[in-house]
């Protein structure tokens, strides 16, 4: 007599039975070698043997030369890159003096107005050495021009300069909302910068596209693939569009993943993520080089899986997305810390989260051969099914919603996220989703000792007195002949990074360059969601 179990259903909607074995893999292309198309085993052929992977966690707060000691700290710790943190004010292209960008200076990361913000935030980093990824999207391309000009003062030339910004804007107007232009826009300014690296820089990721942002709005594991491809997809035609071969960039084309969940939900995601975007690169584009094939990510943790009431277990919880992370091939973790729930990481929580990789290196043998979960029955049948989910999931993004720029444009994805996100909250507050110290072992009037971000309003007025004396000591006439470049290029349809790059030179401010552009491109006006 058969004993009866409960039903398992994982997020991406896929019923799991309580056991798998040969016959469920026996329809199952073969899952190949690590380092080999289609790469579901890994991208490299020892894995984390050869190299561990790169440890990149999330910093920058207040002012540039505190953003510089939190960065000093981290590297002095063990952390072999660097992951910048913008303020909400830099994010949507304000200077710090900006009415608008009252209250949140340096409140979420660090201010930058101008070029001298950007050189003191990287003073004493050796960026030769250290890769550092930028968090910007709507202005990303000005931010890149000041990190290139800081490197070219550090005397690293553009062809060697490395490094990612995250670039990706299709997901803010899905995801996350600090957007400036509209759509099409916004899409030619990401065109512009994969294009001057191709041309220039290219050892530098001009783009990491963001499923992260879309599954931390509510979308399940399914959607935030096939979104992200979706919108990779759509900078690819772009930049062919320009005249360059998908090999001549796609290869710096990264990603930026989510982790929290189901263990081996979020293995098999990665697996079939890995094994898709070869296929669409080879099959699609046309790819030759097996570099280009390769889907690189960041991954490491999903600050919508933490959760404010009991904290701790945060800790608990960021150790398993690392082990996730790590089990999944991840290329870089930047592991989230444990007091995100409330406030950006403290000194002490981001030194947890390092050391959290750090013994999965070191003590618990995650380096020591690569893909140890292939083979698994279970895994290799999630790892296919959740491939045909995704790719179903990109036909309906396709077909019915008239693909994902129009997705965007109409507020289709939109809506597909927020009725996602409705149906976990749901979840959650019913108890199908479980979710320990919310809706299980919970435990009332508990005493939460978490050390909060305090917000300084000195922070803000030291910003607005460095930005002003930039003002008064720049050559006026210079930077004012500097965005009058950038306005004609806009206008012209140039390529907007050279203009950018002297305007920054010429000390123009991010809120100059960003108002500039908005004079040619105009901003952008979410569609009513009905």
């Amino acid at each position: 007599m058969s004993e009866k179990t409960r039903d398992v259903i994982l997020e991406s909607g896929i019923p799991i039975k309580p056991v798998y074995g040969p016959q469920d893999i026996s329809n199952i292309e073969g899952v190949g070698r690590p380092g080999e198309y289609p790469f579901t085993r890994g991208i490299h052929p020892l894995m984390y043997r050869a190299r561990p992977w790169t440890m990149r966690q999330y910093a920058g707060f207040g002012t540039p030369a505190e953003t510089n000691e939190r960065f000093k700290f981290l590297i002095g710790n063990g952390q072999n890159a660097l992951n910048v943190a913008f303020d909400l004010p830099t994010q949507m292209g304000l200077d710090s003096d900006d009415p608008l960008a009252e209250g949140e200076v340096g409140r979420v990361g660090m201010a930058v107005d101008t070029l001298a913000d950007m050189e003191t935030a990287f003073d004493g980093i050796p960026i030769d050495k250290i890769s550092v990824s930028l968090t910007i999207n709507a202005v990303a391309a000005p931010i890149m021009a000041m990190y290139f000009v800081v490197a070219e003062k550090h005397g690293v030339p553009l062809a060697e300069v490395r490094g990612t910004a995250q670039n990706d804007i299709l997901k803010e107007y899905i995801g996350r909302g600090a957007w400036v232009f509209p759509v099409e826009h916004g899409i030619r300014l990401v065109t512009d910068t994969v294009e001057f690296c191709a041309r220039h820089a290219p050892k530098y990721y001009p783009v990491s596209v963001c499923g992260y942002h879309i599954r931390e709005s509510g979308a399940n594991p399914v959607q935030e693939i096939a979104y992200a491809y979706c919108i990779a997809r759509a900078y690819i035609r772009e930049a062919i569009g320009r005249g360059l071969h998908v090999d001549d960039f796609a290869e710096r084309l990264s990603f930026n993943f989510d982790i929290f969940g189901n263990l081996w939900e979020q293995v098999a995601k990665f697996r079939a993520g890995r094994k898709l975007w070869a296929k669409i690169l080879r099959d699609e584009f046309g790819a030759k080089k097996p570099g280009t094939m390769q889907m690189k990510m960041i991954a490491g943790g999903g600050g919508g899986g933490l959760t404010i009431e009991q904290p701790e277990n945060n800790i608990v919880r960021g150790a398993y997305y690392a082990l996730i992370s790590a089990l999944s091939g991840a290329q870089t973790m930047a592991l989230c810390s444990y007091d995100e729930a409330y406030t950006i990481p403290t000194e002490k929580a981001a030194l947890i989260s390092l050391r959290t990789m750090q013994i999965l290196v070191e003590e618990m043998g995650l380096c020591d051969t690569a893909d140890p979960l292939g083979g698994s029955y279970y895994v290799e049948w999630l790892t296919s099914e959740m491939e045909k989910r995704i790719v179903a999931e990109m036909n309906r993004v396709d077909g019915e919603m008239g693909g994902i720029v129009r997705a965007v444009s109409e507020g289709a994805a939109q809506r597909e996220v927020a009725h996602q996100a409705l149906k976990f909250e749901r979840g959650l507050q019913d108890g199908s989703i479980p979710k320990v110290g919310v809706n299980r072992y919970r435990m009332e009037e508990e005493q939460r000792d978490v050390e909060l971000h305090e917000y300084k309003v000195e922070q803000a007025e030291d910003a607005i007195r460095r930005t002003n004396a930039i003002r008064a000591s720049r050559d006026g006439r210079a930077a004012e002949a500097a965005l009058e470049k950038v306005r004609e290029a806009a206008a012209n349809g140039q390529n907007v990074m050279p203009a950018m790059m002297d305007a920054v030179r010429a000390y123009a401010t991010l809120g100059e360059i960003t108002k500039t552009l908005k004079q040619v491109f105009g901003e952008f006006r979410e569609p009513v969601r009905l």
